[in-house]
Order: C-alpha cells, then structure tokens, then sequence
C-alpha cells in the first residue's frame, strides 16, 4: 500500500514496485484516514507512509494501522528537513520498521536511483520477513524494539537457551574473546538499527566511560545529528557526530555524519576523527567496513566491535580485519534483528567471538568493558 498526498509519487512508486516480480501493489491512498480504513480490506503486508499529508498526517496514522494488523510493515518516507528527521525517528518508537529519506521535490524523486532502490529493497527484505514470520507464529522482528526509550532501557529479560542456539548454528565457527581490555567500542547498524542502538546503550550502563564509542549508523545528514541527540538521552553520555580533527576522549560517543564516512587516524599519543568524501562504500555513505579497519589498525587486539541489525553485508569485512588482529566482535543474532543481513553476514565470516541477542549484547559488552572474562 502506497500513502501519500501526492498523485505523481503514487503513480511512480507504484510502478517501481510493479516492476518487481515479488512485489503487487494493492492499493493506493492520499492520506492516512483513507489508509486506516482500507487497511484490513486490502491487506497488505507492507505500508509506503508519507509524513506530511491533509486530513491525517502519517505519525496520527501509524499506530492506527500497526493496531489494525499484526505484522504489519510500515516504511516511513519523508523528505530531509529536521524537522521531518525528528518525525521519522519517532515513529520508529510507534511501530514502524524502517524510513526511506525521500527528495524534496517530485523531480528529484523521479531522477534519484538511490531513493528507488533503497525503497524497494526494504519493501523486498523486510516485508519478506514478516511473512515468514508470520508463518511460524513468530512476532515480527522490529515489533519488540519498536517501543518507548523507557520501556527499551527497562527490558533486561535474557533470551531463551532456545533462541540462543539457533542463532548458533553449525556453520559458525566462534573465536575466543581477546584476553586483552578493550580500548575502543565500535558499532555498525543499519535497517532497524536507531531503536537496537537505544536498547543497547540503555543496558550497558557506566561501562562505556571508560572507553571512545564510534558508530556508523547507516543515515543520511541531519538524521544523524537527531540520532546522536536520542544517543545522548539513552546512554547518559554525551553523543554527537564525529568532526574531522576531533581527538576522541572515553566517555564520548561519536557518530559518522551522514554523507561522510568516518574513520579514525592515529596522530602522536592521540585517536583523531577523519571525515572522508570518498565514493560509497557497499552502497552506502557512511559505512561501517571503513570505520571499523581503522579501528582495528589503531587498537589491534585492544578493539570489540559490535554488529547490530541491518541489511546488506556491510561491516564484515571490517570484523574480518578486527579477528584477524586479534580483536573482538559480536553479532545481533537472527531472531532479534529486524534483518539479518549485517549481522549474519559478519558472523559467517568466522571472525565473531558471540552471536547474540540483543537484550543480551549490552551486559556482555559491559562486563568485558570492566575487565571481566567474557
């Protein structure tokens, strides 16, 4: 289902998801009122969602639809202003999946092939996933992290041994842990990944004021910014996005800016931050692959890294580099993940030390931060 005010985007969305083999485009609406009361009529499986949109807007919309049908995929699109950034991010906490910046104007909408194939592959990735889960019974994999900031910080159940072994299977191959503390968090997170990164950061506790902590959150600009605002209220510490030059202190989170790539650069006795315009690296801008081989030749066996839900395989080169260093790496498991394309494909690089879900990541971070044995 696509929703928007706006018949040319209708009509062009609609074609880009005709032309898909896997994908039928049930129904089209230009509003949210309309989407609401169409929704279990045309059942869809996954929802197009404007923001700005006459007689009901796409934020007053969305909790209406996720309660008329389980399961159900909502993909916000919104053009990048702040505050429409602001927007999306919340409506990530009211149940939907994932956003797709949009351009600002109908042109650029027509000639922009990132904006198309982003679209569509998270129609494709994520909506087949609700399908299969929905065949097994199980809640969709972004429903559970789909909640408040407070509900996130207080949910500390462990997972099943059940859920745990799946996520274990026998082609894994589990390396030890580093003997040596870490010095350095690093993190890499995609579709999915603002509301892991608050559940993560809400479980680790003090632990992260005794080392830098670098994220490369798959964003475009002025999200970033937002999301490191939303960093700062779930860790305790002060989170921004990394300035070129800028020596990184423990106790600080640092996000890669959205259109640059962030790396780190040893300079004397200090770890300075280094924007880079590079082209994109695995279809994206920032990318975690980047990030975290600097790391890894700066730090060597003193780094652990952390590879949370999203598609594509970014990041596994980079935890390949981390192992072969002699550093650490963990992996959100499957069944936790909105999608396990990140995740999975760093854990089947061999080079992980624990695949885990994700309520279990941030006390297993924590202890090793204090010294503890893994």
């Amino acid at each position: 289902m696509v929703v928007d005010d706006s018949v040319v985007i209708r009509g062009l969305v609609g074609r880009w998801l005709d032309e898909e083999p896997r994908v039928a485009v049930v129904a089209s609406h230009r509003n949210g009122r309309l989407a609401v009361d169409d929704v279990l009529r045309s059942n869809p499986d996954v929802v197009i969602l404007d923001i700005e949109m006459p007689d009901m807007d796409g934020l007053t919309a969305l909790p209406l639809l996720v309660e008329k049908k389980k399961n159900l995929v909502v993909i916000v699109a919104s053009t990048l202003t702040r505050r429409n950034a602001e927007i999306s991010l919340k409506a990530l906490s009211l149940g939907a999946a994932d956003y797709v910046p949009k351009p600002e104007s109908n042109s650029g909408v027509t000639t922009s092939a990132d904006f198309r194939r982003e679209l569509v592959e998270k129609v494709i990735n994520l909506g087949q996933r609700a399908k299969n889960r929905g065949l097994s019974g199980s809640p969709l994999g972004s429903r559970p992290m789909a909640r408040s900031l407070t509900s996130a910080m207080q949910s500390n159940a462990p997972a099943a041994p059940s859920a745990l072994r799946a996520s274990r299977p026998a082609s894994f191959t589990i390396r030890p842990y580093s003997s040596v503390r870490p010095r350095i968090l690093a993190i890499g997170s995609s579709t999915g990944g603002p509301q892991a990164l608050n559940t993560l950061f809400g479980e680790i506790g003090s632990s992260i004021g005794m080392v830098p902590v670098v994220i490369t959150q798959h964003m475009p600009p002025t999200f970033t910014a937002i999301l490191a605002e939303h960093i700062t209220k779930a860790a305790g510490r002060p989170a921004s996005e990394g300035r070129d030059g800028e020596v990184i202190q423990p106790g600080h989170i640092y996000v890669a800016p959205g259109g640059k790539h962030m790396l780190l650069l040893k300079n004397g006795n200090d770890v300075t931050v280094k924007l880079s315009d590079a082209p994109p690296v695995n279809f994206c801008k920032p990318a975690v692959d980047p990030l975290f081989k600097s790391v890894a030749e700066i730090y060597g066996t003193a780094t652990l890294a952390v590879v949370l839900t999203g598609m594509g395989s970014d990041g596994a080169e980079g935890v390949r580099k981390i192992g072969e260093i002699g550093g650490s790496a963990i992996a959100q498991d499957e069944e936790t993940s909105v999608v396990w394309g990140m995740p999975g494909a760093a854990a089947h690089t061999g080079m992980c030390s624990d695949v885990l879900p994700l309520t279990e990541i941030g006390r297993k971070v924590s202890k090793i931060l204090l010294g503890g044995r893994p």
